[in-house]
């Protein structure tokens, strides 16, 4: 019964979606967010989207896992990355003051179209990313709610095909009004099962602030090192928060990073106490954690989660097509400027997505690691080159980039004979700190030898 449910719950989201998106689109809204009258979003609707958009249900269930495993240590290492937000409205900032409409832009003028074609390729990987492993926990979720019915791929077909249907309609416009309708529905549910979760009788809010998870604390310590150093170029490669870092004024959009920020690290922090939870009860691991939640809480809260975690996915797979049609018809031009452009971008990167889910990687976190060591090579490109405001070789800027992509492929084949024989024999994820400790040594190093003397400032 409970089933039905939930599943019913989440066909009324998804007709609110609908309802809410606008009935017209112009380009000039597929594209670039704006309402039918020309107006940029509002501070609220920025922040909502920003918020909705991030604490995906990838990011939900990575929270969770982490503090089932390494405890508050691990979940407060994936809240790290929501510094994002800070690091984020820091680069969009800098890029505004210098007259820069987006990251691409200013990679644009320094490195020209290698430098574009780069950054392109790293962030469409990342697109890809979103819509598979967003997909994926929805099929994870069917698959626990019905076992036996193999649920899990008509669901990943089923949301994949709306989300598509609605997102084709308006474009980055319905992406924005929907976010806002399903984030304020996320913070009611989610809300309601955190408070059960507090008030119930083994709750103990000292106990899973000091948890060391069924595995200990180290690796979540050094996961939290790992977002260290990651948590600089992370936004920058994610095209979903700089698009809306480029929609309002640059008051409404500073305050919009500010708010997303505390908002979404008290909803990462607050779901991977459910995680924490399940560790100190000696609950066993099932199902990443959805069949453990299954036998530990009643129905009720069970569906609760079961129905943040499908709304957060909905949610953010419509920013992510938005920003898919964005980057292949404005930035990569490979089709027109048009709605029709822009629909066949986001049935391309709908249709891939779903295909890596239906067949591909089940470690969510991958996803995460993997990308984020990817974009680092714009760490030392974004600290020399627009704060320092030094000139940069593009041989410099090409090395930087080789040291990332390597350093993701490491840790992504890990496991091959390879790079088992030049990586330490250790843990993964201490693996994964010393390739992100190698990756900006080498691209530091060649950007500043590289790097001129004299500023730009000087130069011009």
């Amino acid at each position: 019964m409970m089933t039905i449910y939930v599943a019913l719950a989440f066909v009324l989201v998804a007709a609110a979606s609908v309802a809410v998106a606008p009935r017209r689109a112009s380009v000039e809204g597929f594209f670039g967010g704006a309402s039918a009258s020309g107006a940029a979003p509002g501070l609220w609707t920025l922040v909502l989207s920003q918020v909705t958009t991030w604490i995906f249900a990838r990011s939900l269930m990575n929270a969770a896992i982490l503090g089932y495993f390494y405890g508050m240590p691990g979940t407060l290492a994936y809240a790290a990355y929501y510094g994002s937000f800070l690091s984020g409205g820091f680069i969009v900032a800098r890029i505004r003051a210098r007259g820069g409409r987006s990251i691409q832009d200013w990679l644009g003028q320094r490195f020209g179209r290698t430098g574009q074609g780069t950054y392109n390729v790293v962030i469409a990987l990342r697109l890809l990313s979103e819509v598979f492993a967003n997909l994926l926990v929805v099929g994870l979720i069917f698959d626990a709610l019905l076992p036996e019915a193999g649920a899990g791929t008509v669901a990943v077909i089923a949301v994949a095909v709306l989300g598509l249907a609605y997102s084709a309609w308006g474009g980055l416009s319905a992406a924005l009004r929907t976010d806002v309708v399903q984030m304020l529905l996320f913070l009611v549910v989610f809300g309601i099962a955190f408070v059960a979760l507090v008030l119930s009788p083994d709750f103990s809010f000292s106990a899973v602030m000091t948890a060391e998870g069924s595995s200990g604390a180290r690796q979540g310590w050094i996961l939290l090192a790992v977002a260290a150093l990651q948590v600089f170029s992370y936004p920058a490669h994610d095209p979903v928060m700089m698009d809306r870092g480029f929609l309002a004024d640059e008051k409404t959009t500073k305050w919009s990073f500010l708010h997303a920020f505390w908002i979404s690290v008290l909803c990462i922090v607050g779901f991977g106490m459910f995680g924490i939870q399940a560790s100190l009860v000696g609950a066993e691991y099932e199902g990443q954690l959805l069949g453990t939640w299954a036998t530990m809480f009643p129905g009720w809260i069970w569906a609760a989660l079961m129905l943040s975690l499908l709304i957060s996915a909905l949610s953010t797979l419509d920013s992510a097509l938005s920003s898919a049609a964005r980057v292949t018809v404005e930035e990569l031009r490979i089709l027109p400027r048009s709605l029709t452009g822009g629909r066949i971008a986001m049935v391309a990167f709908m249709v891939l997505g779903a295909g890596l889910t239906l067949w591909g990687n089940s470690s969510l976190f991958d996803a995460v690691a993997v990308s984020g060591t990817a974009s680092m090579f714009l760490t030392p490109v974004l600290v020399v080159g627009l704060v320092m405001q030094r000139q940069i070789p593009l041989w410099s800027y090409l090395v930087a980039f080789g040291a990332a992509i390597l350093g993701a492929a490491a840790y992504f084949l890990r496991g091959s004979e390879f790079f088992a024989a030049i990586l330490p024999d250790a843990h993964k994820y201490d693996q994964l700190l010393v390739i992100c400790i190698a990756v900006l040594v080498v691209g530091f190093a060649a950007v500043l030898y590289g790097a001129r003397v004299r500023p730009l400032a000087a130069a011009e």
